[in-house]
């Protein structure tokens, strides 16, 4: 019975896998070039950024811009990989300079984090799905207000009177510049062992589960330690 427990999963995985590839691909296509399946690696600056949380053995570690065409066409592959695999999935704000309005975006995510992290990362999904409707500063506050009021969740005059979110937003920022990141997406698969951690920049996002599946495998073995410690 575990056995055909295994096959199972292991076909229901293959199955999300291969739908989430053709999701992908179909995004980029509609996206435009700016969406691209493919990213050339980078020159790791820094690796402090690229570990798990406490007591998780993979992870998934995103820099992204809520206003970035192609973070918005790999976030529905990203969300499918964590509920799949039911592992981490850490996000961190690089922002893009012209972009007019991702900024005020990240600092709106981080108020809704403060209530609850799903409140912030739904918040984060819902804004890259509808980000090809928001142009302006002004329609972000409408869409926020909206996605507030659907949430029974009422939105003060000032979400950042002291300026605190905005200043963990500029941290988050200057993380991934010293991590050596400079485009968006830019994803890892980081992971946990007993001689420390590991990463691998996903520059395929159409092998995403695939590497989620090789990460599993490499520290399944250093599993139990982690558990009696």
């Amino acid at each position: 019975m575990i056995f055909d427990d295994a096959l199972f999963l292991s076909a229901r995985r293959r199955s999300v896998r291969l739908l989430a590839s053709a999701a992908l691909i179909l995004a980029a296509l509609f996206a435009g070039p700016a969406a691209r399946a493919e990213q050339a690696s980078i020159q790791v600056l820094d690796d402090a950024a690229l570990k798990p949380p406490a007591g998780a053995r993979v992870a998934i570690v995103e820099f992204s811009d809520l206003q970035c065409p192609a973070c918005a066409a790999a976030n529905p592959l990203l969300m499918q990989a964590a509920a799949t695999y039911k592992i981490p999935w850490v996000r961190h704000d690089l922002l893009i300079p012209s972009h007019n309005w991702s900024r005020s975006a990240a600092v709106n995510a981080r108020w809704f984090d403060a209530k609850s992290k799903a409140l912030g990362d739904d918040y984060r999904n819902q804004l890259f799905a509808n980000q090809n409707s928001i142009f302006n500063p002004m329609m972000l506050n409408q869409f926020t207000h909206q996605f507030a009021a659907s949430h029974g969740v009422a939105l003060p005059f000032d979400l950042d009177p002291q300026g605190k979110l905005a200043q963990a937003v500029d941290a988050d920022n200057e993380l991934g510049k010293r991590t050596g990141v400079r485009l968006t997406p830019t994803i890892f698969i980081v992971t946990a062992g007993p001689h420390g951690s590991h990463y691998v920049q996903v520059t395929d996002q159409t092998k995403l589960f695939q590497m989620i599946d090789q990460a599993l495998a490499d520290t399944k073995a250093a599993a139990p330690h982690a558990a009696h410690k």
